[in-house]
C-alpha cells in the first residue's frame, strides 16, 4: 500500500499506526473546517486506506470525536501538571488552548461525545483534578472561602480568555502582546498569588 498524506500535512500513514493517522488527519480537518466536517469516508480516503478502516478504532464519527476528546483531556491533564501555582496553570491552559485548537473545541462539545467513555470521563476527571489543586493551593484570603467557586472563577477565566482568543475577539485588545503575559496579568486582578 502506498502511503498517504493526511490533508495537507506531511504525516505519512504507515501500517499498523492507522488510528493514529486517523487521528492526526481528523485534527486537521477540524482546524481547518471544524468538526461538522468529519467525514469517516473522507478520513480514510486522506490515509489511503478502505473506506470501512477507521471503524474498526472508532466505530463511527462520534466515537472520533470522543478519542479526540479524551486525547486533549489528556494533554491538557499533562500541561496542568507542570504548573507552578494558579495562574501559571491558568496561562497553561491558555496556551493548550492555543497549541491544541482542534481538540479544546471538540472537548467542549458535549453534543458531539459519547458521554459514557470511559477513556474520555477519566481524562477528564484527571484534568479537573489538576485545576482543583491548583485552586485549593492558594491561601484562601487569596480565593475566598469557597474552594469550589473559586475554581469556577479559575476555569471561567481562562477558558474564556482562550475561547475569546482562538475566536479573535480580542484581537485588538492584545494585539501583538504575548497571550500568556496578558493573561497572567488579569489572574492578578482577580487572584492573590505569591507569583510575581
Amino acid at each position: 500500500m502506498n502511503p498517504a498524506k493526511t490533508s495537507g500535512s506531511a504525516r505519512p500513514y504507515h501500517h499498523g499506526d492507522l488510528r493514529r493517522a486517523i487521528l492526526s488527519a481528523a485534527l486537521d480537518v477540524i482546524t481547518a473546517e471544524g468538526p461538522s466536517a468529519l467525514s469517516l469516508r473522507d478520513l480514510a480516503r486522506r490515509a489511503g486506506v478502505s473506506h470501512a478502516a477507521p471503524a474498526h478504532h472508532f466505530k463511527d464519527r462520534t466515537g472520533l470525536l470522543t478519542a479526540i476528546a479524551a486525547e486533549g483531556y489528556e494533554l491538557l491533564a499533562a500541561a496542568l501538571a507542570a504548573a507552578d501555582d494558579l495562574r501559571d496553570a491558568g496561562v497553561r491552559y491558555v496556551r493548550f488552548a492555543r497549541e491544541h485548537p482542534a481538540h479544546f473545541q471538540v472537548m467542549f462539545s458535549p453534543e458531539l461525545l459519547r458521554e459514557n467513555d470511559l477513556e474520555l470521563a477519566t481524562a477528564r476527571t484527571l484534568a479537573g483534578e489538576r485545576l482543583r489543586t491548583a485552586v485549593s493551593a492558594l491561601p484562601a484570603e487569596g480565593r475566598g472561602p469557597d474552594t469550589r467557586l473559586a475554581g469556577v472563577a479559575a476555569w471561567s477565566l481562562a477558558h474564556g480568555f482562550a475561547t475569546l482568543l482562538l475566536s479573535h475577539n480580542l484581537d485588538g485588545q492584545v494585539g501583538d502582546e504575548d497571550p500568556d503575559e496578558v493573561f497572567h496579568a488579569l489572574t492578578g486582578m482577580l487572584f492573590q498569588s505569591k507569583s510575581p
